[in-house]
């Protein structure tokens, strides 16, 4: 008789364990628990588990229960969670999946818990996008979890509401945590290191969701990210020059406060409109200006060193400042909407940079000094911080109903 805290006890001594962990996810019920056995499982497939409430997937540790898809044949995920409300996933390791490691899609509620995902031959374009996954997710909630080697971002929050991402660490992946397109999150104590791009929050064009915003990166680490870019041809975060402490591409109210930004070789933080990609928009819902940003009281942290010289971007900053650029980059392009008569942004729309030690910024005003090829470089950028000296109300708490 099942019980609110049914057991499915697997053994790695079960000859057809990859069918019996699926079995079990296909029969599991509301309340149950899947137990994941100690050991390294090797799957040939993807593992799915849909139209599920209740249901907590649990193993011994990452580094007792470590599900490995080295020899993966069929399917792309490791795991896949689809259409389902409160979902715990605890204490196993995914690791060499073809595609992402773990994906969640259309789920409210949904825990990461000592989860730990993991390409482990290094970084390489081949491995997959994605290490923690959540897309079009609401109330979700990712701690003491690792994600190591993606192509993409490691641990990635993507078109989802009501997020917190916490106590958490990334590194040998392009992005180590990166929030698009989503709206309410809160990433604090989190360690992301020796990756391409430390912490990104963007807003893209052509996705469901059209706009993130209200999003506080505040108490974390994000240090060395000096990685060569390793991902694929056509992936956005190939934009994203190697030293990159912390990107913000086109969103809205961000608060970023209290971060220990350390040896990132390119930028500490950069505050930047999507036009700096250089791609085309289609999108005409697409809004592509950051809005209402909020950079205080974080320290800023680098040595005199070579940006990133294979990036347009490190280039034109190794021209201007040699081996001393500037902790905060800005492209320079505020929101039309928010100027008013005489072309000033809106105070509650503005850029605000406050508190940060003695720190150098650059504004590099793309609209007006990157006319031709040659442009930037026999310009001179404003490096005046005063017009940004001003203060946002401190953004709330994000607040979330996983169980």
């Amino acid at each position: 008789m099942r019980g609110i805290f049914f057991i499915i006890f697997l053994s790695i001594l079960f000859s057809n364990y990859e069918k019996d962990i699926q079995t079990m996810l296909i029969l599991a019920e509301p309340g149950d628990t899947v137990h994941l056995g100690e050991g390294t499982f090797s799957l040939k497939g993807t593992l799915s588990i849909e139209g599920k409430e209740n249901i907590i997937i649990s193993g011994k540790g990452v580094d007792n229960t470590i599900l490995s898809f080295k020899n993966q044949t069929e399917g792309a995920e490791g795991l896949r969670v689809n259409n389902c409300k409160n979902i715990t996933l605890v204490d196993f390791t995914i690791q060499d999946s073809k595609g992402d490691a773990i994906k969640t899609q259309d789920v409210d509620g949904i825990i990461f818990r000592r989860v730990k995902a993991e390409w482990t031959n290094g970084p390489k374009a081949e491995n997959g996008a994605y290490g923690l996954y959540p897309v079009l997710c609401q109330n979700v909630l990712i701690e003491h979890s690792i994600a190591i080697g993606a192509s993409d971002a490691g641990i990635y929050v993507g078109q989802s509401k009501n997020i917190i991402v916490r106590n958490s660490e990334a590194y040998h992946n392009v992005a180590g945590i990166e929030i698009e397109n989503s709206i309410n999150a809160d990433v604090y104590e989190n360690y992301a290191h020796h990756n391409t791009g430390g912490i990104l929050i963007f807003d893209l064009p052509d996705l469901l969701q059209k706009e993130g915003e209200h999003i506080r990166v505040y108490n974390n680490r994000s240090e060395y990210n000096n990685l060569d870019n390793f991902a694929p041809p056509g992936n956005i975060v190939g934009s994203v020059p190697a030293g990159t402490g912390i990107m913000i591409l086109a969103a809205k109210n961000v608060e970023i406060f209290n971060n220990q930004i350390i040896e990132n070789k390119t930028v500490g933080t950069a505050i930047v409109s999507y036009f700096i990609t250089e791609e085309p928009m289609t999108d005409s819902l697409y809004n592509p200006y950051t809005s209402a940003i909020s950079i205080h009281d974080n320290n800023y942290q680098r040595s005199k060193q070579l940006p990133d010289l294979g990036h347009e971007i490190g280039q034109l900053l190794f021209a201007k400042f040699w081996r001393d650029v500037p902790e905060i980059v800005y492209d320079g392009m505020p929101d039309p909407q928010f100027l008013d008569s005489d072309g000033i942004i809106l105070s509650e729309h503005s850029l605000c940079i406050q508190n940060n030690g003695e720190i150098e910024f650059v504004n590099l005003e793309i609209d007006k000094h990157f006319k031709k090829w040659y442009s930037p470089f026999i310009t001179t950028f404003s490096q005046d911080k005063t017009p940004f000296d001003c203060e946002l109300n401190a953004l709330t708490p994000t607040i979330i109903t996983a169980k």
